[in-house]
Order: structure tokens, then sequence, then C-alpha cells
């Protein structure tokens, strides 16, 4: 499994990646590796502002369907518009390409409760 060092991971298996003033979130490799052939996604919270571990969407596979949590509180600014028309992109790149949300982080010492790249590899073994 896939889990690069400088992401911050969630137990529901959703990643952040913080750059400056944002954010980028979306599904492990464990994740999509775990829900098999992504098919849909449906993600209307553009605008608003959500709680840490509040749902931001869903996703749909093959195998099932799953709620989004967000990894933090913030507002969700932009959908991967990409993955309207690709949804299969998160399996293919998940912690690329395969980004679903962009967020304003609006309580940043929530990142310190997230576990580190080491924490999250632990959980999934």
């Amino acid at each position: 499994m896939n889990v690069p060092q400088d992401l911050k991971f969630t137990q529901d298996h959703e990643w952040i990646r913080v750059e400056k003033d944002f954010a980028f979130v979306g599904v492990t490799d464990y994740a999509q590796s775990n829900l098999g052939d992504i098919v849909f996604l449906e993600i209307e919270t553009v605008g608003e502002t959500l709680a840490k571990s509040e749902a931001f969407g869903n996703i749909e596979a093959v195998k099932a369907v799953e709620e989004l949590y967000m990894p933090v509180s913030g507002e969700v600014l932009e959908v991967n518009a990409a993955l309207e028309t690709s949804p299969e992109v998160v399996n293919k790149d998940p912690y690329g390409e395969g980004w679903m949300v962009k967020i304003k982080v609006t309580d940043p010492s929530e990142l310190d409760g997230l576990l580190d790249a080491a924490a999250y590899t632990k959980l999934i073994s």
C-alpha cells in the first residue's frame, strides 16, 4: 500500500495535504483498493463550512457506497471536476489527480490529531 510521508490521515481512510492557505482531501490507496472500481462521486458541499468528521459527500464503487468525511473543519472551496466524468482516476492516482475537494482549513490545530504516515501504516497493517 502506498502511504505518502507528506500527508496526514484519518482512521476513516481520508488523507489531507496542506498547501499554505488551503488543503486537498481524498481517500487513501487502502480505501480505494478495498472499495474496488469507483463508478461515481457525489459531492455537493461547495461553499459549505463543515465540522471535522462531518460528511462532505459519497463515493460509490462496484462493491459499496460510502460516506466521505472531513479530516478537519473547513470550508469546501472546490470539487475536483475531472472526477465527474472520470471517477476511476481515484483508483489510479488517489493521492494526485484523484483528490476530491479543496478546502480552507478553519482550525489548523485539528491537524495535530490526525495520523502521520507511520501511524496510518500501522492502522492498516
